[in-house]
Order: C-alpha cells, then structure tokens, then sequence
C-alpha cells in the first residue's frame, strides 16, 4: 500500500518493462506525476538550458543543426565510454531535480499529498534513490524485454541487451524495490488489474 506519508514514490523498471503503461494507467487514476525523462528532453532541446555546457562539455560535433542534442551520436558514446556517461549525468541530474522540484511544490500547493516520479535510471544512481520515499518496479523477464523492444522498434536483439547493459539488472532493480508490479503478460487486462490493485491516496 502506498501511504500518505510517502510523498515521493519512484517508478522504475527495464527497457520494454511497461513502466510507462503503467505510469499512465496510474495517472489516469488520478495520480499526479513528473517524467525526468520529459525533463531530460526539454533541457536537451533546441534552447534547452543544458546545451551550452554540454556543448563546452563535449564540443560542437554533439549539437544538431537546430541547437538540440545529437541524439544519435550522443548515445553512441555513452554506451561506449562509461565515463562519458557520467559527465553527461553530471550536467542533467541536477537541473532535472530542479525541475522536479518546481513541479513538485506546484503540485503540494495544490495539497496533493503523493507525487510519481518517472526515473528510468533510478536503481542506477544514488543521485535518485536518495530523493525518493519508496521505489515501485515493474518488472518482466529479459527475454520479454527483448522481445517487446524489437518488436517496436526494429533493433537487433544485440543492440537490445547494448541498452540493457547499461541499465540495472533485474536483480538489483529487484533489490531495490518496495514494491514489484509483475508484467511479462502481454495481456493489458492484468497489468489494469495490478494498478489498480495499488492503492493510491490521491
């Protein structure tokens, strides 16, 4: 049960996990939720507030034409160098918290009492897990995950296990956890089921 006290809740889970079908299931219940990742996209976006130190930080070649982050190339690197992972997460959790942060004291002024709070990267970094109250993850085997990235998005299973070896395992996220939302069905009808099996006080 998710308790009134527990302001900040983190969702978390696996690439292909169904965390964000289940984000949106819980929303349309009524709970009130911030996506880092949106965050993430509007810092890195044509304007965005990151994009001057990223550039400083990784040089003109990763900024797009239009001013945006080069996605693509962006990507590439930080699969393949650990480090530069970590100079790009340097740059963007901070101003993410305090986006979330904004939108955060919007939402208690409007005395809401409990705030969802969408982080992929969760189990990942220490950064998040120390901002959040409690840490519900949807979780489904790895075979299922491959699958269901493949099937929308056109990758090879290779390219699939590449983004989830930079990820948690299913293990740690496990660990992690104060509460699992099991989903390797691809049936909607039973995660509709487990969310509304968990009890929001909205």
């Amino acid at each position: 049960m998710l308790q009134q006290a527990f302001r900040r809740i983190g969702l978390t889970g696996g690439i292909g996990s169904g965390k964000s079908t289940l984000a949106q299931l819980l929303v349309a219940r009524g709970a009130p939720l911030i996506d880092a990742d949106a965050l993430s996209r509007q810092l890195t976006a044509a304007g965005g507030a990151a994009m001057p130190d990223i550039e400083q930080e990784f040089g003109p070649a990763f900024i797009a034409a239009d001013g945006s982050l080069q996605r693509d190339r962006m990507r590439q690197l930080v699969f393949a160098e650990p480090e530069a992972r970590l100079r790009l997460q340097a740059l963007l959790h901070p101003r993410i918290l305090s986006a979330l942060l904004e939108q955060e004291s919007l939402l208690i002024n409007k005395g809401k009492p409990l705030v969802l709070l969408d982080i992929p990267l969760l189990v990942e970094s220490a950064h998040w897990r120390q901002k959040v109250d409690r840490v519900l993850v949807v979780d489904c085997s790895a075979d299922t995950q491959i699958r269901r990235v493949m099937q929308r998005s056109g990758m090879t299973a290779a390219q699939v296990h590449a983004i989830m070896d930079t990820q948690a395992s299913r293990e740690q996220r496990l660990d992690a956890a104060d509460w699992v939302v099991a989903n390797d069905s691809d049936d909607i009808g039973k995660l509709v089921q487990q969310s509304q099996a968990i009890q929001l006080h909205i």
